[in-house]
């Protein structure tokens, strides 16, 4: 007797199981664990899957969807019932035949060769279940997981902070986040976003692709979140950024920078400080002005700086969440190349089609969805450790 285990799902108490596949006849997923009683916001949440929608603009894929959700259970009246949330979003503009020339070939970098080795079987119409469309079910899993969140007061920014050799060196204080879709890189910095814009257009015009950066800031994120072994906090964040297609590094806080300090240098002191209005407590769902007012006058503990970036002991201690999710250029693209096909020939493959030169536009929401589904998940398991 055979086992398999599918990791189609994430998170353990709030989770998001999801389906479908890129030319398949639509893509969806089941989020349970979600408490009752969350008004939905589908405006919003449309709007965050039109962040991720192809044909955006002249950077991305020209592939042209609605991605329109459609919710088939678990909300009622404009809330969640406490039951699990259904929901498809269905495909309209497939090209099929764009891909017949790969039904024995394997591209280069990309996961023909490895599908087939783990199920003697694939998809080869826009790479199946490993197209980066399925990222559109983790979208609408984050966009209400965010609605979750925001009742606690939590906020998360994710930009683009580096195309190819091309970095944004402002520290994220120094940002207005306001600015992130001011544009169709999404980098709040206007001139480096520009020449972001230009190196795309350049390599996009060679047939080429481009990898980089996304920087995200998860903030007012409460004490106490994340578990002191194999589900620290971090340890879940990289496992969710690692899961998105194209994702080859994550790095959190000071990340590899960190080796050149000294631990003098490297550790980040206590002190008391007066609290501005704090977050909702996680023990509480309802805070009274009352409570506001008391929380306000207590003295809470803070770091001077920030080089573990919100997290310590896989716990996060009330700062700054942030962290770097470094994007490879992708795998698609119009040049021809040689490798080999399920006969064990040697041949040639050139993209055809429609593909992203660069990622990272269309990323920058699927970073935060997904840190929005670590974030609640961990969120609620928390509320179960203390009386």
């Amino acid at each position: 007797m055979y086992f398999c285990f599918m990791s189609n799902t994430t998170g353990k108490i709030f989770s998001l199981t999801s389906f479908g596949e890129s030319h398949g006849a639509a893509l969806g997923g089941i989020i349970d664990g979600c408490p009752a009683g969350l008004e939905i916001d589908l405006n919003f949440i449309q709007s965050e899957l039109d962040r991720r929608r192809p044909g955006q603009s002249h950077i991305v894929t020209q592939r042209k969807e609605s991605d329109k959700v459609e919710f088939l259970s678990g909300i009622f009246e404009g809330k969640t019932t406490g039951t699990p949330i259904g929901f498809i979003i269905r495909n309209e503009n497939q090209k099929s035949q764009d891909y017949d020339h790969l039904i024995d070939a394997y591209r280069p970098s990309h996961a023909d060769y490895t599908y087939d080795a783990k199920y003697g079987i694939r998809d080869h119409k826009g790479g199946g279940r490993a197209s980066a469309r399925a990222t559109i079910s983790s979208v609408v899993g984050g966009a209400i997981a965010k609605l979750f969140l925001k009742k606690f007061g939590i906020k998360i920014h994710a930009y683009t902070s580096q195309v190819g050799e091309i970095k944004l060196l402002k520290d994220y204080h120094s940002l207005d986040l306001s600015k992130i879709d001011s544009n169709a890189i999404r980098c709040p910095d206007e001139l480096i976003a520009d020449t972001m814009i230009k190196r795309i257009e350049q390599v996009r015009k060679e047939g080429d692709t481009i990898g980089g950066v996304i920087t995200c800031i998860a903030q007012h994120v409460p004490a106490g979140l994340g578990e002191p072994v194999f589900d620290k906090l971090h340890a879940d964040l990289g496992k969710a950024m690692l899961s998105i297609n194209a994702v080859k590094g994550f790095e959190i806080g000071s990340g590899f920078e960190g080796v050149t300090m000294k631990g003098s240098e490297h550790n980040d002191p206590f002190y008391l400080s007066g609290s501005p209005i704090p977050p909702v407590s996680v023990s509480s769902q309802i805070e009274t002005e009352k409570r506001r007012k008391e929380e306000a006058e207590k003295k809470v503990i803070r770091t001077h700086t920030n080089h573990s970036g919100g997290i310590q002991g896989g716990i996060s201690n009330a700062e700054d969440i942030f962290f770097r999710v470094a994007f490879k250029p992708v795998a698609t693209i119009m040049k021809e190349q040689e490798t080999v096909n399920r006969k064990l020939e040697t041949v040639k493959v050139m993209g055809k089609g429609r593909h992203d030169p660069c990622v990272l536009p269309r990323a920058v929401p699927i970073v935060e969805a997904m840190t929005a589904l670590v974030l609640a998940d961990h969120l609620l398991r928390h509320r179960g450790t203390r009386m």
